[in-house]
């Protein structure tokens, strides 16, 4: 699971970036200066970083973390937008802009796109199952199995953490994009379980790829420790 550093001087705001995040599965840490940023980026997959910040400005912890080589992917989020700005930090080497006020569904998904560009292709293999994250492909036995949008993104969800039991409200949020408190019915969940054991050939009652937890939710059989 990816470990996101967000960098805020603003504290009303970091905690918006901070709960968009987390909901969406992510781990996050928070540095509200420039110095802490630099020593904390190590422990990072990705940082979203504020220009305006106190004591050590964006721009130089951008210069000091590839001065020092270090590829992290850098989405800076700040209220400078002027050009000259975002080439700055661009040509220093940042990977992605955004300008204050920005739509935080936007960030996201700029986040979710960086991460995905780092990512080395990665198979998910359950049993006879193949899954091809990158590619949004699931293979039974070597055959493409047709699977709809939303079955995929369930797939994958779960995919992510093998052995991971996530409920139907985090199911919910991360492949409906329901609000925490919404009026979806979590019984789609269920739905969308049973039709996609039915596509995989799945017995619920023993099953090789999606494990029921009575209780608490669903799982990916986590074929590392059968």
């Amino acid at each position: 699971m990816e470990r996101l550093l967000i960098v805020e001087d603003d504290p009303q705001l970091a905690h918006l970036i901070t709960a968009a995040l987390e909901r969406e599965g992510y781990l996050t840490m928070l540095a509200i200066n420039g110095l802490d940023a630099v020593q904390m980026a190590p422990q990072a997959d990705l940082m979203v970083l504020d220009l305006g910040l106190p004591g050590l400005g964006g721009l130089e912890v951008i210069r000091e973390l590839r001065e020092a080589d270090w590829r992290l992917p850098i989405l800076v989020v700040s209220a400078q937008g002027a050009e000259d700005m975002r080439v700055r930090a661009l040509e220093l080497g940042a990977d992605d802009y955004l300008t204050k006020p920005m739509s935080i569904r936007e960030m996201v998904a700029r986040v979710r796109a960086l991460l995905r560009r780092m990512r080395p292709e990665q198979e998910i293999c359950v049993a006879d199952l193949r899954i091809v994250v990158k590619r949004r492909q699931v293979f039974k036995r070597e055959r493409l199995l047709d699977l709809s949008p939303t079955e995929l993104d369930l797939l994958l969800t779960l995919a992510q953490s093998p052995g991971e039991v996530w409920n139907r409200e985090r199911l919910l949020q991360r492949v409906w994009g329901a609000e925490r408190g919404s009026a979806v019915d979590e019984r789609v969940v269920d739905s969308y379980v049973a039709l996609l054991r039915r596509k995989l050939g799945d017995d619920p009652r023993a099953p090789r790829y999606i494990e029921t937890v009575f209780g608490q939710g669903y799982r990916l059989v986590d074929s590392s420790k059968i």
